[in-house]
């Protein structure tokens, strides 16, 4: 029998990605002042990011946080998913950034601009995909 967790980590892969590229492109607009720059970070961060959070989920999947026996899954591990998760994301973002702008300064200033208005919505995604049993055998 194959493990449903993996059509759950991909659902949440491709949601987070979308609501992600939404906002990278957004906030690079507004930091460069030019759409089309904005567009050409998110879009660049698309397969990375994907390919990374796809390592992510699986990573804090096998990661066994337990208290007296019963897997932790709080707010607590959210909290701790979205600041492992930001990091790894935010160096991506300023490195693509860097990249594509050809500007060290731009690619950390949007790297930096994201760090907050990534982790919030990060949060509620997490808690959004608490509340959905797709994917799940058995939610405890």
């Amino acid at each position: 029998m194959t493990d449903p967790s993996y059509k759950r980590h991909l659902a949440k892969t491709i949601t987070w990605r979308l609501v992600g590229t939404i906002d990278t492109i957004i906030l690079s607009w507004l930091i460069t002042g030019n759409p089309l720059t904005g567009l050409k970070i998110g879009m660049a961060e698309v397969l990375t990011k994907m390919v990374l959070y796809y390592i992510h989920e699986r990573v804090w999947f096998k990661i066994n946080l337990s208290k007296n026996g019963a897997i932790l899954e709080s707010k607590k591990r959210h909290i701790a998913k979205t600041l492992t998760w930001r990091t790894l994301g935010t160096l991506d973002t300023m490195l693509l950034s860097f990249i594509i702008t050809g500007n060290p300064l731009m690619g950390l200033q949007i790297g930096f601009t994201e760090v907050i208005t990534k982790m919030v919505l990060y949060y509620f995604h997490e808690r959004v995909w608490y509340r959905v049993d797709y994917g799940l055998i058995k939610r405890k």
